[in-house]
């Protein structure tokens, strides 16, 4: 039972560290911002079939469901683009801690989807997470434009894990999924083909190495990574989950370091900004467990 145990937390931080390896895939991709998500959709949306197919799930939905998908799907594409423009736009560092603002968004988003109040001490984090950003913004504004982005990525991606949140309390994962990235893959379709002029032979002309990183986008840090984390919450608490993933930031930091140091080395003031900010996160992760754990054993005692 133990060794059990063991092997889903081990579990749990690999999913972690794939999703702070999607950051360094970002950099690694040579094609733009836009076509990367398109591929990144595309594929994981076949492999995602391919999978329903496997399992023989049912994914019928009804109309009215498959539109909020739909609305999903278009918010995590936005997401995604944001991300990796950000990358582009400053480098892995700054995304990654600009990423880490989104539980503060989600502070103010969960209350109004919920309908409940918020939290002291979540305004108090709130406001160590803007100074840390003010730190990280001051030390490094060269960079400017590539913190904008990945605050909105941020933003958008407290959004969408809110929805989803919704979402999950009446529909499977792998249904939820598989509609996002169709509606993504659709979005961004039309969106290139009004705006962008439509697609040509060098949008398709990919070198091999991008060909390769895009599949491992797509399968390892998308389908497989998704499923896992929805296998892995029926052995560990959700919150035990999340507060794992607040750790993907320091393991993106970090990879990019050790791979990237000559663009990813910074000033002190962004270390002292990012560690404001991610201790803010890991925090805030630890009263909410704590606070859940008291209601739980509240509600214990009164049906005693």
């Amino acid at each position: 039972m133990q060794n059990a145990k063991l092997k889903n937390y081990l579990h749990l931080h690999f999913l972690v560290f794939i999703a702070g390896f999607t950051a360094i895939l970002g950099e690694l991709i040579t094609i733009g911002s836009i076509p990367l998500v398109w591929y990144r959709m595309l594929m994981a949306g076949l492999l995602m079939f391919v999978y329903i197919r496997f399992t023989k799930l049912k994914i019928k939905v009804d109309k009215r469901t498959m539109l909020k998908f739909f609305a999903a799907g278009i918010i995590i594409a936005l997401h995604w683009i944001t991300f990796f423009e950000a990358i582009k736009q400053s480098n892995i560092s700054i995304t990654l801690a600009m990423f880490s603002t989104g539980a503060f968004f989600a502070s103010f988003i969960e209350p109004l989807f919920y309908r409940r109040r918020i939290i002291w001490y979540e305004i108090f984090f709130g406001v160590i997470v803007i100074i840390g950003v003010f730190l990280i913004t001051h030390g490094e504004l060269k960079y400017i434009n590539g913190i904008i982005l990945g605050i909105v990525s941020a933003l958008l991606s407290s959004l969408f894990a809110v929805i989803n949140g919704t979402f999950i309390q009446k529909h499977s994962a792998t249904v939820i999924s598989f509609y996002e990235f169709v509606s993504g893959v659709v979005f961004l379709t039309l969106f290139i083909l009004f705006f962008k002029g439509g697609f040509d032979v060098k949008f398709f002309t990919l070198s091999a190495t991008d060909w390769i990183f895009l599949f491992v986008l797509a399968s390892i840090c998308t389908a497989y990574a998704f499923i896992g984390s929805v296998k892995v919450m029926k052995f560990i608490s959700p919150y035990t989950v999340v507060l794992s993933y607040n750790l993907e930031p320091v393991y993106g930091i970090t990879m990019a370091l050790i791979l990237f140091p000559e663009t990813e080395t910074m000033g002190p003031q962004f270390y002292y900004g990012a560690l404001l900010v991610l201790l803010s996160v890991l925090i805030d992760g630890v009263l909410k467990n704590v606070q859940s754990y008291r209601e739980k054993k509240s509600k214990l005692h009164k049906i005693d």
